[in-house]
């Protein structure tokens, strides 16, 4: 392949093939003003004269056979067992008995390599898709978790200690087995399709009221930003399949979309959010109460929004993507 500091370029082969075809040069006088071999002036000065200006480009290092080559039954058998199992190059290679590092070239040249290639419930190639502006589509869901008890969660300070501060900590109830519970926290997340811009609110319950108090809310947010919310894509719980979700995304303009029933990879941008929502705020330090916890998530947020790099955005914080930013210019 030509590189920057390559002897021939392909411009440069040109004028060694047309110096000894065109101008009757000989080959080692072509040769030695180009400073190269003979063999390489005679080669170039052959293409030309077989295929003209064409012949100049460089030739794929490709054998014309390849008699070692995995035979197709056995990359066939490879890729079932990658696709129907997901197993990894050792384990294939043990059921179709040849090593490891050719079972992972194979996968390569298949591009399965990845295992986040292919689909966990289907085992077909994921298909993935991205709206072309923001505000044409957004996701919404609800995150449920578990209040912290006062002085911490057991996560940091240990089982036995959790269950003293759970004990401990007031408006306990208990289930049907006299288990101490603490109520729970809904996170009712908004993420745009385009740009990843993501709003959250934390609630005590997911009904319909609330989920859509919610997209009001974000919606106002959003256009506070310059965005347009056009559609909204939820899943088929309760509140997003109540009259009210309906009645509030008509008087909002927005159509409202649901998944396919037990299908979350067409909702995957918000539950990949989730668990960047998770590592990141919810169990991502020490809080000593359910009240730290919730008066940290605004401060996330922003730095989810405007500071953190995203990788589906370029390696870019996601509020980049929103180039009609009220009082940008």
């Amino acid at each position: 392949m030509a590189h920057g500091n390559a002897a021939l370029t392909p411009r440069q082969r040109l004028r060694l093939a047309r110096a000894v075809v065109d101008d009757g040069w000989t080959v080692a006088a072509a040769a030695d003003y180009f400073r190269v071999s003979w063999p390489t002036a005679a080669k170039w000065s052959r293409r030309y004269l077989e295929l003209g200006e064409a012949g100049m480009a460089d030739r794929s290092s490709r054998p014309l056979s390849s008699p070692n080559r995995t035979r197709p039954d056995v990359v066939r058998r490879i890729v079932q067992l990658r696709i129907r199992k997901r197993l990894g190059p050792v384990q294939i290679a043990g059921m179709v008995g040849m090593p490891a590092s050719t079972v992972h070239a194979v996968l390569v040249r298949c591009r399965l390599n990845r295992l986040s290639h292919v689909d966990v419930k289907t085992g077909e190639p994921a298909r993935r898709y991205e709206h072309d502006r923001p505000g044409s589509l957004i996701h919404v869901d609800v995150k449920k978790l578990g209040n912290i008890p006062d002085g911490g969660g057991w996560r940091y300070v240990g089982r036995q200690q959790g269950r003293r501060n759970r004990r401990q900590t007031p408006g306990l109830a208990r289930n049907k087995y006299r288990h101490e519970l603490l109520r729970h926290a809904f996170v009712h997340t908004v993420i745009d399709d385009h740009s990843r811009v993501a709003y959250a609110e934390i609630h005590d319950d997911e009904t319909a009221a609330t989920a859509t108090a919610v997209l009001r809310r974000a919606t106002s947010w959003f256009a506070a930003r310059g965005v347009t919310v056009e559609r909204v894509l939820s899943d088929n719980g309760p509140a997003y399949r109540s009259h009210l979700w309906r009645d509030t995304c008509r008087e909002l303009a927005i159509v409202p979309k649901h998944t396919r029933p037990y299908r979350p990879q067409t909702n995957g941008k918000i539950e990949r959010f989730h668990r960047t929502l998770a590592d990141g705020w919810a169990y991502g330090r020490h809080y000593r109460s359910e009240r730290a916890r919730r008066d940290a998530l605004p401060a996330w947020l922003h730095l989810y929004n405007h500071h953190r790099p995203h990788t589906a955005t370029g390696k870019q914080p996601p509020i980049t993507r929103l180039n009609n930013l009220p009082g940008q210019y």
